[in-house]
């Protein structure tokens, strides 16, 4: 029987099941509002500009937001709090929430003031009305992106108190916002005025999110009061690590925005595609890599008060990190299975509906088929990513970031807007090429994070018999999945079946198969849910 799980081991696995669960919920929010979005837009010239404007602000949210906060002001105020320092944790707080609202809204503004010039770098394919609708769009969203920035900021306060749910659930009031603009005005406005109401929608959606989290954070915190005062050596730590890892954020948000730049130039639909796509893809990063990740980073910055550079320190975070990257791929090697083998079915019953259809399921499908080239890396490369932050290192991680956006760049310019050419098929399916090339680039980073932390701390990683028999349990239930498929296909050619009962029978029986195989075959994490199971049946 294996040794039970030391205390942190424990409250990583909490947290991450707390976050699991707010990340669960948000984003079953964003699959509705996908498929609400989808109804009415379908892959129109205006979802293309909505899925564009969007992306302009979400780079100054990313830069900022959840992202860089966790990496630079979780590890110290988290470690603050484990020395029982928890005056001096208020006090950074509340200074980096001051520095963070002044930042921000000045950039926010500045956004307003030049949205036109954004659109020509971010999108320069767009022209005309395109290009008008989106600079009215961005204009609109910007001053959502100061909101979005400071809820970041109270998911760091959440999380270091272990405290993950609230902040990973409150983006359902930000999703369910934008649905219920749509459906208010959606249908009685053109499709261009939709646009721009949905952007305000957001606006709102935003103080929303914001707002739900404050009462907790103050009650968390009631000694954090607002200040420009930065002399504090805690302070300075924070900046500093905030300064790379703002660098290291920003070079991966370059590569979503040569993305953007590529896409732009593809036919109408491929903006929109690639967004469609990756609500799809984000589902498993989000529940299974960010989950483990937020959760470890601040019980990895907790447990560094004891174990700075010993060996004792160095073998526990092994055998913590060793734990977090099974977790991950135990349920991220049949979420690629599922993405590459039956990517239609889940487009089909999230967003097949009014003017999205059959012509818009398949290229969905192909380009999320593209984004299961790098989903193991991307995760697994986030948690590698949270260790180094964890042990204030984050010039490391933007040296392999900088050489990911360096082939992002090269193999996506080949990929989306050449090899379509090369092959004779139409150029909309550059978006495939988009995202299989960034997942090649992605594990190209991953190898470099792994080698840079082994060499830091010692060896790790997954056994390669763990993997294989993940893997076989996966190509398993896939097969299982497309039998199933082709079954209601030809049963649908006698009797109508919406897409949604054909998807619940698929995705039914790939899960049952797979957790199955990985059960009959030993894996842990499989045997552990099914005792969990067994005990709660049990004690009804």
């Amino acid at each position: 029987m294996a040794d039970a799980p030391s205390p942190p081991a424990k409250s990583a696995r909490g947290g991450a099941i707390f976050v699991a669960a707010g990340i669960f919920l948000s984003r079953i929010a964003g699959l509705i509002r996908g498929r609400v979005f989808a109804h009415y837009f379908g892959k129109s010239l205006e979802a293309d500009v909505f899925f564009a404007a969007l992306r302009i602000p979400n780079f100054l949210q990313n830069l900022l937001g959840e992202g860089v906060l966790s990496a630079s002001f979780i590890p110290v105020y988290a470690r603050l709090l484990g020395e029982k320092k928890s005056l001096e944790a208020d006090r950074v707080a509340g200074v980096i929430a001051t520095l963070l609202a002044v930042i921000t809204s000045i950039l926010a503004l500045l956004g307003v003031l030049f949205a036109p010039h954004l659109i020509d770098l971010i999108v320069p394919g767009f022209e005309g009305h395109k290009r008008e609708l989106t600079v009215q769009c961005v204009q609109i969203m910007f001053p959502g992106v100061a909101l979005l920035v400071m809820s970041a900021w109270c998911l760091g306060v959440l999380n270091s108190h272990r405290k993950y749910f609230l902040s990973y659930v409150a983006p359902v009031v930000w999703n369910f916002s934008i649905i219920g603009v749509l459906i208010a005005f959606g249908g009685r406005q053109a499709l261009d005025q939709l646009a721009r109401t949905a952007s305000w929608g957001l606006v709102l959606g935003s103080f929303l999110q914001f707002a739900v989290q404050v009462p907790t954070v103050w009650r968390l915190a009631p000694d954090l009061k607002f200040s420009l005062e930065w002399a504090s050596q805690n302070v300075r730590k924070v900046l500093t690590n905030f300064s790379s890892v703002v660098l290291g954020r920003g070079v991966v948000q370059i590569s979503a925005y040569i993305d953007s730049v590529l896409a732009s130039w593809l036919p109408n639909g491929a903006v929109a595609a690639l967004n469609y796509a990756q609500t799809l893809y984000l589902l498993p990063v989000s529940l299974f890599g960010m989950s483990v990740s937020a959760a470890n980073l601040a019980e990895i910055s907790r447990q560094q008060v004891d174990h700075d550079n010993t060996e004792e320190g160095n073998a526990k975070l092994r055998a913590h990190l060793d734990r977090g990257l099974q977790q991950i791929a135990f349920f991220i090697v049949p979420s690629t299975a599922a993405l590459v083998f039956l990517g239609d079915i889940a487009a089909a019953a999230i967003f097949q509906s009014g003017e999205f259809q059959a012509d818009a399921v398949k290229l969905v499908w192909l380009t999320l088929a593209g984004s299961g080239v790098g989903l193991l890396a991307s995760t697994l490369g986030r948690l590698y990513s949270s260790t180094f932050y964890a042990l204030q290192d984050a010039k490391t991680p933007l040296r392999f970031a900088i050489v990911r956006v360096l082939l992002t760049t090269v193999l996506g310019y080949l990929g989306g807007l050449h090899v379509p050419g090369w092959l004779g098929v139409n150029a909309i399916w550059g978006t495939v090429g988009l995202t299989a090339t960034a997942g090649m680039a992605g594990w190209v980073e991953f190898s470099l994070l792994r080698r840079a932390l082994n060499r830091k701390i010692g060896v790790t990683g997954l056994k390669a018999t763990f993997l294989a028999r993940l893997w076989g349990a996966a190509l398993i239930a896939a097969a299982g999945g497309w039998g199933v498929k082709y079954l209601a296909i030809w049963f649908r050619s006698i009797h109508a079946i919406h897409p949604v009962i054909i998807a619940v029978g698929v995705f039914g029986v790939f899960g049952v198969l797979y957790f199955a195989g990985t059960a009959i075959t030993g894996v842990p994490q499989a045997i552990d849910l099914l005792q969990n199971i067994r005990r709660k049946v049990l004690r009804r």
